[in-house]
């Protein structure tokens, strides 16, 4: 197998046909130079050790050396490399709430929009960290497992919406069990970051919470919303608001942001809560919580590389301009001997 870096290079071969051109002018403007002094067959008697076959050849080495150096600059990749890359940093697995709370818009644009932006800018600030990705709502759904590609994670991210759980409310206890199980390997350090508005969390969250704490899982939380609460837009197949969601009476829901169920999960986890507030400080926030974990070595795979084979076709390249100094065009005995170009004279 093999890769091309450069392949926009390969347009310089189009300077090929203009030193073949170039060649063929200047062997004609010789001849009609050569004519103008003296007859063709009294200039053979005159130049006896001209050769024709050494100008060709010579023609033929200066096109080679330029198809070397293009080729070069090209930089062709084969075979593989092998490196072996060991990472320290922590397993981090992100619990967004996706329920249809999730939709109201006391947080501009909506705050399952902050919240895509509050992981988004977090995910950027990291380094050799793992990231997975859980959503939940009346129950928890994996979206992206443990990966180091961060582009993929915050593309996931994005496509995250409230149709992808069927069923309603937020299921802290599923939600925090399913982050658990993503933490596959045994010796590194763990860290759920949970954001939801807290609100209609239901019951076993406590099993949940003495499972993470029994595997040294800490759990950050960010609550995002308003005490004061909002309506739950409801939209149509275009995106438009069609309505507000209502209650059995026919009234307006206004859903709110429970902050105590989230403090309480990050208090039995020694870890912190975060209002999702201000990006800026959500993510200082959640960088002082990173820094008190300490790194560990969770990794160490082998990356298969192309190694770049570029030196052979410059280095060839340059032998062949290098032969094309050297080389004279002045008959050789045993190319004469063989007579190519018909050049031997019967008397």
């Amino acid at each position: 197998m093999f890769e091309l870096e450069s392949p926009i290079y390969f347009y310089l071969f189009a300077l090929i046909p203009l030193v073949v051109a170039f060649f063929l002018f200047n062997l004609y403007w010789k001849r009609k130079q050569q004519a103008v002094f003296a007859d063709l067959a009294l200039f053979e008697k005159l130049s006896p050790e001209q050769s024709v076959f050494k100008s060709s050849l010579k023609l033929v080495i200066t096109i080679a050396a330029i198809s070397m150096v293009i080729i070069a600059l090209v930089n062709p990749k084969m075979g593989t490399k092998m490196e072996t890359v060991k990472r320290q940093g922590i397993d981090i697995v992100f619990a967004i709430d996706i329920s249809k709370s999730m939709l109201a818009q006391d947080i501009a644009p909506s705050r399952l929009e902050k919240t895509k932006q509050l992981v988004s800018q977090i995910i950027n600030q990291l380094g050799n960290d793992r990231v997975g990705i859980v959503g939940y709502a009346g129950s928890a759904y994996p979206v992206l497992p443990m990966t180091t590609d961060y582009s993929i994670a915050k593309m996931y991210l994005q496509s995250m919406n409230t149709n992808m759980v069927s069923s309603q409310g937020t299921a802290f206890n599923d939600a925090i069990k399913l982050s658990v199980d993503y933490f596959d390997i045994k010796d590194t350090s763990k860290l759920i970051i949970l954001v939801s508005d807290g609100e209609d969390h239901g019951d076993g969250a406590e099993e949940a919470i003495e499972m993470a704490k029994e595997k040294g899982v800490r759990i950050v939380t960010i609550g995002v919303g308003t005490e004061k609460g909002a309506l739950i837009p409801l939209k149509d197949s275009k995106g438009n608001i069609s309505g507000y969601k209502k209650d059995q009476n026919g009234e307006n829901v206004i859903t709110k942001l429970y902050p105590a169920v989230l403090q309480n999960i990050a208090t039995q986890t020694k870890s912190k809560y975060i209002v999702g507030g201000a990006t800026k400080e959500v993510v200082e926030e959640v960088k002082k919580a990173l820094d008190k974990i300490e790194k560990s070595e969770f990794e160490s795979q082998q990356i298969a590389d192309f190694e770049s084979q570029y030196k052979w076709f410059l280095a060839f390249g340059f032998l062949l301009l290098l032969a094309d100094i050297f080389l004279l065009e002045k008959k050789t005995n045993w190319v004469q001997r063989l007579n190519l170009f018909n050049e031997k004279k019967h008397e």
